[in-house]
């Protein structure tokens, strides 16, 4: 890491900050880095790409006697591509309970979250690039179940998410830009595209529902770009060194994720075929030996073609058509305002020799498997709820002691009673005389589970499947009580002054409204 700090102290020390008197508890997961092959899946060569995943889970008490509840979580993914030293961070969901203390921690949280990975003086990666990728689309609930139920939950509509997004991204790259001044060769960019919107509605409808809602828009030093970043040359992207006219293919620019719009549209494109569909076939003639060979020969040159050229239609769709047409895709406009904002930040930093050694799998203190953090997340959406606050105290504690249980480790099963094979088993004498068959005895179970074994390698058509993605050479790491307490989980005290409230109107303070009489005309 680039300092001492991580990621659930930065988080802790933003909360720190809120108004009001309240208790947070913090538990932060960050996988080991693992490869991935899917992030560029069209791409050729498809570069090499290590993922980590990313979940923050954050729960409030409004005083010690009182019980925990959740009241904000952020699940992202975090890229590393080596070959082209950039990183990706995509914000997959954020969502609250509402069912904490006013103001609500979520702003400052996922504010400080962004501004962790955004500064290369905290960043855990050391890369040139990053790239933010969002996509914003309201809906009222994303990691707690049934919390649209509650009654005091007021989720964002689909403007004000999008205005909401946009005023965070400003603020984290203020924040960002102020950081790097000593830094003539940093650069900082903004990209925003509201499918189905013109640059000029786009801009009408984010700054009405920002000045619409109860924190005001800031003037931000940067300026926004409406579009994609994918024709600029300020910034290197991850797998692409050049523009479409050199490469060709789409699948060097879109990256993939998953539940993304994006992915969804590129998928269809690279597996469309031409318009022509299946043609007739060609009349049949007697062939000569010389026709055989030729043909042959023919298709052993197009079978070579074919692996080199992408799939589909990426090679005709460029960029600028790609976002173009995305405005049609249905869940881009079915009836609400969806928005893709992506931030670019390039600061080129002095390799480190020591740290240009170690290997981007190798794990750091406090990581966690990706097997335990999705045990937790599968906890968290299918087990429990949060529609009454009984239901969602009653969720929090679950998840948090399942998060505690999976670092202090499962107790050991029993060891199951060993039986010696020389031992002679007691048979009844007068069953064997008996005459006739016996049942035979049912075959004793083992009470342990079964030691792993290498599961045989994939066939296809009797021939082995090479799999995409080699074994982590390193294991996986073994979290324990201490690892929970250093690194998973803290709380803090927060005690500040309390939010000042709004000033009520009440019927006396209404102005009177006078009615006037209407005369009515006398007929002559």
């Amino acid at each position: 890491m680039a300092t001492s700090s991580n990621l659930r102290d930065t988080l802790l020390s933003a909360l720190s900050t809120l108004p009001g008197t309240r208790d947070f508890h913090l538990h932060v997961l960050v996988t080991v880095p693992r490869k991935h092959s899917a992030l560029f899946p069209f791409a050729q060569p498809r570069p090499r790409c290590y993922l980590q995943d990313v979940v923050v889970l954050l729960s409030e008490q409004a005083n010690l006697d009182a019980p925990r509840i959740f009241v904000c979580a952020i699940e992202a993914c975090l890229y590393n591509i080596p070959a082209s030293s950039c990183a990706v961070l995509y914000i997959s969901k954020v969502d609250t309970t509402g069912q904490g203390i006013a103001p609500s921690p979520t702003t400052s949280l996922v504010r400080a979250f962004l501004s962790f990975y955004a500064d290369p003086k905290t960043s855990p990666l050391v890369v040139d690039h990053l790239w933010i990728h969002l996509f914003a689309r309201a809906q009222n609930q994303y990691l707690f179940p049934n919390s649209s139920e509650f009654e005091r939950k007021r989720p964002l509509s689909d403007v004000k998410l999008c205005a909401w997004w946009k005023r965070i991204y400003s603020e984290v790259a203020d924040e960002i830009r102020s950081h790097l001044k000593e830094k003539t060769d940093s650069k900082i960019r903004l990209y925003y595209l509201l499918p189905g919107s013109t640059e000029t509605e786009a801009t009408h409808s984010l700054k009405f529902a920002s000045s619409s809602s109860a924190a005001p828009p800031q003037s931000s030093s940067l300026s926004w770009i409406y579009g994609h970043p994918y024709s600029q040359s300020d910034i290197h992207l991850p797998c692409s060194t050049g523009n479409f006219e050199v490469h060709h293919n789409l699948g060097q620019f879109i990256p993939s994720f998953d539940d993304d719009p994006k992915s969804r549209f590129l998928d269809e494109i690279a597996y469309t075929t031409d318009a022509d569909g299946i043609k007739s076939p060609v009349r049949k003639r007697p062939r000569k030996e010389s026709d055989v060979m030729g043909e042959a020969e023919t298709r052993e040159s197009k079978h070579v073609g074919e692996k080199e050229k992408p799939p589909g239609e990426l090679t005709k769709v460029s960029p600028d058509e790609f976002w173009e047409r995305m405005s049609f895709r249905q869940e881009c406009i079915a009836g609400v305002l969806t928005g893709f904002f992506i931030m670019g930040i390039s600061c080129p930093s002095t390799k480190d020799a020591s740290r240009s050694e170690a290997s981007p799998l190798a794990p750091q203190p406090g990581q966690v498997s990706a097997q335990m953090t999705k045990r937790v997340m599968t906890s968290l959406l299918t087990g429990v709820e949060f529609s009454t606050v009984e239901r969602a105290i009653r969720g929090t504690g679950i998840v948090e002691d399942s998060i505690k249980g999976l670092c202090d480790g499962l107790k050991a099963i029993p060891d199951a009673p060993k039986v010696s094979v020389s031992t002679p088993i007691p048979v009844n004498p007068q069953v064997l005389n008996a005459g006739r068959p016996t049942t035979p005895e049912p075959e004793s179970k083992p009470k342990t589970l079964a030691p792993p074994q290498t599961p045989p390698p994939r066939t296809k058509n009797g021939k082995w499947v090479v799999p995409d993605i080699s074994p982590n050479p390193f294991p996986e790491p073994i979290t324990s009580l201490e690892t929970y307490n250093s690194h998973i989980y803290a709380s803090i005290h927060v005690e500040n002054a309390p939010l000042p409230s709004k000033p009520v109107v009440t019927e006396s303070a209404a102005p009177s409204v006078t009615v006037l009489a209407v005369r009515k005309k006398k007929r002559a």
